[in-house]
Formats: C-alpha cells, structure tokens, sequence
C-alpha cells in the first residue's frame, strides 16, 4: 500500500531545492512537448521569489513517507476565500502514480473554506489539462491567446513555446451564497 502524502510549510531553508525541482519538472513538460531544452529555468528565479512572497502565498512541501516528491504553491484570499494554485509539481521521476492527486485532496483538506480555487495551465500541457479537468474536478472557464490575452499575466509564460496560450481553470466547492 502507498504511503498517504502529507503536506509541510516550506522553510526558507527548502526553497532552493524546491526552486530547482520544480523548475526541473516544468522543463520536463517542454522537452515532451517541443523536444526542446530550455537556455534558462522556467519559471525564473525572479518569478519564484514573486510567488513565494505574494501576500497571501503559501508554499507547501509535497511529502510522502517524509520524502519530498513535490511542492505546491497557493495563495489565499481570507477575505473572500477565492483561493488560487499557484505552482504545483511533482518531481521527475514520480509521475504517474497518484501522488499529485493525493497531494491536490490534501490541500484541498488543509484549506476547507475555500469557495473557489482557481488555476491555469499552458495550452501544450495535456497531462495538467487532464489531470486538472478529469482527476481534481476543475472546469475549463477560459482561453487565453494571441486574440484573447490574459490581463494578469506578468510574462511568466511567454518564453514557453506555444505562443502564450493557457487555459484557466476554476472548481467551484460549494455553491456561491445569494447574500
């Protein structure tokens, strides 16, 4: 039987191995899908540091058997509790054996007063749009693209082939008051 995954605040101490797994499991997705290598890490590090000192950023060690095998990043609005995933990966070499779902329902459990997460992926990243969409119960609620830019984007994905396009995703967890 598979060890439950837990998740852990991460110290300052874990972010530059947490910076350099995750950067390595985003160049990962390029190279499947373009059989290109990256000349510089992805996300940066500038756009690291930015995400992880976000007001309301929390960044959260993906563990198993108190082995590290991912990382996550949210970020939470406690006024409204329209709450955002930022970052989320599993490390190379630990795909594909359900950890990534049992670390989202983890954090899915560690905020339960979250009424909406909200997330994006790139366009090219089939393995995210079927994990997002078909495991973790998001809905596809845009498309961004060349004709249809997203207004917050802060460059982040236009080094990443495929021309800027994402998709935005959003789970609904419970039914928007009528207040």
């Amino acid at each position: 039987m598979t060890a439950a995954v837990t998740l852990q605040p991460a110290s300052a101490d874990d972010l530059p191995r947490f910076k350099s797994d995750l950067q390595a499991a985003f160049a990962l997705a390029v190279v499947e899908a373009f059989g290109d290598q990256l000349d510089v890490p992805m996300p940066s590090d500038a756009t690291l540091e930015t995400a992880f000192s976000a007001p309301g950023a929390v960044v959260l060690r993906i563990l198993q058997d108190g082995v590290d095998v991912g990382g996550a990043v949210v970020t939470i609005n406690t006024e409204t509790q329209h709450n955002s995933l930022d970052l989320f990966f599993i490390k190379v070499g630990q795909h594909s054996s359900g950890l990534g779902r049992q670390a989202w329902f983890a954090i899915e459990q560690r905020f339960p007063a979250t009424v909406a997460w909200e997330t994006h992926t790139p366009y090219f990243e089939k393995r995210n749009i079927h994990f997002y969409v078909n495991i973790c119960g998001f809905k596809i609620v845009e498309f961004f693209n060349p004709r249809h830019p997203d207004p917050h984007e802060d460059g982040e994905l236009e080094d990443l082939p495929g021309e800027g396009e994402a998709f935005q995703f959003q789970k609904l967890m419970r039914p928007p008051s009528n207040a």
